[in-house]
Parts: C-alpha cells; structure tokens; sequence
C-alpha cells in the first residue's frame, strides 16, 4: 500500500497532481486542500489512499493525517466512495466537515456538489454511530473523570473524537479553546485543533 508520497510536482490540473518520486511519476486524485498545498512549489509530499479495483488502480492525495483518517471514515460510509469522500473533503475543510457531522448539519453537508440529501443523512448517522461507540466507552455523566465537559461542548467533543482523538484529548483542547476566548461551536473546534 503506497500511504505517503515526497518528490518533485511535474504538474498540477484541477484535481491531479502528478509527483516524481524515485523515477517513477504518480498521478494522485488530490483533495482542494492537498492541491492548495502543493500549488506554486517543485516539491511537495501527500498522504495518499490506495484504491485496487477491477478496472484500474487510483491514488487519491491529502494534506494531512488528519484529512486522510476523515477520508477514511467517509469512504466506511454505505454509498460513498473514494471519488465522493475527495468530493466532500473539496467540498469542505476537515473542521467544517466535522461541526456538520456532530452537528447533524444535513443542509450544510447537502451544498457539496453531487451529494445528495439522502447520502448526507447517511453519512450523518453512520460516522455519528461510529464516534457515539467511542464516546460510550468514556465514564457516564455524573461521574468523576479526568476532564469536565460542559454539555454545550458534547458536539465539539464528538467532532473532535470524528477526527481520530480520544474523548480525554478533545477534552483537555476544548478545556484550552474555551481559555483562549473560544465561544462559538467551530470557533472552538479550529481552537482546539490548533493546540492538539
């Protein structure tokens, strides 16, 4: 499985970067973020996924772990695949992506070009299960743990945990958000994504 690529950019289209990397050129299916962060320089690197089907092989490019693990999560989505998940991610930023998500913001979701209402609410239910599983593992409410979470904050805690931290790490970020000034749902998930 080919997970990261470094090298020199020979070229960048719409949605392709084609990387040099050992005298072999990769033509990758890249995310707006990922084509953003290669955009003006002759060498760059990107987290990629690769997808082996019957009819060919793709290799679909991210800026980061983070956006590569938000892929991954949308991909485990009935219905959405690859092409789609590198449409969402293009669509919207990973912290947009997930307020949407914890927030259940299926209008929001629905304004990425080609998905629909139907497949929004989907990915809504199935990633919101996905993290509720996690979240249940932590200690009930009422009980002592390690960080106090304010209901208000619940959403930001399951858009954090969306993103592959535990309960405790969106926790003590959302603890550090609310210190810096942090008031607003995505105010305080960009914040705490910041201090992670």
């Amino acid at each position: 499985m080919i997970g990261y690529l470094k090298g020199k950019i020979l070229s960048l289209s719409e949605d392709t970067a084609l990387i040099e990397t050992g005298g072999v050129g990769y033509e990758v299916l890249c995310s707006a973020s990922a084509l953003a962060s290669l955009s003006g320089k002759t060498d760059g690197e990107v987290y990629t996924y690769l997808q082996v089907r019957e009819d060919g092989i793709s290799l679909f490019g991210f800026s980061s772990p983070a956006e590569k693990n938000m892929f991954l999560k949308l991909v485990s989505v009935s219905g959405v695949g690859p092409k789609m998940g590198i449409a969402v991610l293009s669509g919207m930023d990973i912290n947009s992506l997930a307020v949407a998500i914890a927030s259940s913001d299926v209008k929001k979701l629905s304004t990425v070009k080609g998905l629909g209402k139907k497949t929004a609410e989907r990915i809504i239910l199935e990633l919101r299960e996905k993290v509720s599983g996690t979240a249940a593992a932590a200690p009930a409410k009422g009980a002592p743990a390690p960080v106090f979470v304010e209901d208000g904050d619940e959403d930001a805690v399951v858009a954090l945990m969306s993103l592959g931290f535990t309960r405790a790490e969106s926790a003590r970020a959302i603890e550090r958000a609310h210190a810096e000034g942090a008031v607003s749902l995505e105010d305080v998930i960009r914040a705490a994504l910041r201090s992670m």
